[in-house]
């Protein structure tokens, strides 16, 4: 593939990287009515909540399985295999009849969850070390645009019809799937693949020690779980602190969120180019978990001090922080490892993030519950350990 076709690739990636996400989030907002439809209102909050936890366990349990599989077979055939899971988890979501249906289409849609990986190790495959910190960039601003049109677009939808957006958005992934199909060549070549696989490539837990087992690797794993928890105590966090503490209603934490979106493009798309531009990924990486721990604590003192301008500089931070910290920290991932096992190192990380997804929430509500303050300044010194090992690191 010469330069100006692998170009071309990239940024048909990054336009379906849009739609994947949008496909994604056109349902977010319409789970709590779908499980209205099947149980009590008072059962809703909990079913969700096993529903986002099963999604999760799945994905923990198969994406390293995947990543490694794609290394064998090649990026395109697993991003075709993931995207038609969705599609069948979607159209079970939609069709429903019982809870039971549900939670098949949950599940099957976990399992088959290894597009994130694998558009992840496509840019790997596809981009040179120098450049991997902005494509992964633009890659992370696809995703969020995806994820402000997406919510607005199933709000819509579900409006006329309580299913319709499910429907849609099996449509949107089917979509995608033939853009996949018809556009995108393979990004990994035969011989830099895997050569064989046996029963042991579909044990995860063996694909666990395997990439702990790689020192680089392991390191810069270890640190990103400080990054990804203490990101997560804020994400989990957030709506219900500005709401209990603050007492800001749906339309101001609504327009704080677009509004986190915005920022959150600008800061991977145009922001981390130029800085990349001026220094190198290791520099940005620093320069975002100040960001991140300035906002955490910002946060931690809006609990005792209750100041707009504490708010909005807390948001600024660490939006800011995660937009230049993020993609860094996966180019520098990407270089731990040989071109052959990119696969299944972003497997690994995806299914460790799906890990601290179910929990995170759960420790982050129990501290919540004692104090609205200190779980932000327990995030702030999780950003701070990971500061100490993210400067520690030494990569290729």
């Amino acid at each position: 593939m010469n330069l100006k076709n692998k170009k071309t690739s990239l940024w048909i990636i990054v336009g379906i990287t849009v739609l994947n996400a949008i496909g994604m989030t056109i349902v977010f907002p319409l789970f709590p009515f779908l499980l209205g439809k099947y149980i009590p209102d008072v059962q809703v909050a909990a079913v969700m909540s096993a529903l986002v936890s099963v999604f999760a366990v799945c994905t923990f349990l198969a994406a390293p399985v995947f990543g490694a599989l794609s290394d064998r077979y090649g990026r395109k055939p697993i991003l075709l295999i993931s995207l038609l899971g969705s599609v069948i988890g979607y159209l079970l979501l939609g069709i429903g009849g019982a809870l039971w249906i549900l939670f098949l289409g949950r599940i099957i849609d976990g399992l088959t969850a290894g597009n994130q990986s694998a558009l992840f190790a496509y840019i790997t495959d596809s981009t040179e070390p120098h450049e991997r910190g902005k494509w992964f960039g633009y890659l992370g601003g696809a995703i969020g645009l995806g994820f402000m049109i997406g919510p607005a677009i199933g709000g819509v939808l579900g409006s006329i019809s309580i299913t319709l957006p499910f429907f849609v958005t099996a449509g949107i992934t089917l979509v995608t799937m033939f853009l996949i199909a018809l556009l995108v060549p393979e990004s990994l070549p035969v011989e830099k693949r895997t050569t064989h696989l046996t029963m042991k490539s579909l044990n995860t837990f063996s694909h666990f020690n395997e990439v702990f087992s790689w020192k680089e690797a392991r390191a810069l794993i270890i640190m990103g779980a400080f990054f990804y928890v203490g990101l997560g105590i804020w994400q989990f966090n957030a709506s219900i602190f500005l709401k209990d503490v603050f007492k800001w209603g749906p339309k101001f934490i609504g327009a704080m969120f677009v509004g986190i979106g915005i920022c959150d493009i600008l800061s991977r798309v145009i922001l981390l180019p130029w800085l990349l531009k001026i220094s190198n990924e290791r520099s940005v990486g620093i320069i975002g978990l100040f960001g991140l721990i300035a906002g955490l604590s910002l946060l931690f003192a809006s609990a005792y001090y209750q100041s707009i301008f504490f708010i909005i500089g807390a948001v600024a931070c660490i939006v800011l922080g995660e937009g230049l910290f993020d993609p860094s920290y996966n180019a520098r991932l990407s270089l731990s490892v040989e071109d052959s096992k990119q696969g299944l190192l972003q497997g690994t990380n995806q299914s460790l993030q799906a890990l601290y997804r179910v929990i995170v929430p759960l420790g982050a509500a129990a501290i919540y519950t004692y104090s609205h303050g200190a779980v932000f300044g327990i995030g702030a010194l999780l950003m701070a350990f990971g500061l100490v090992l993210f400067v520690k690191l030494k990569t290729k």
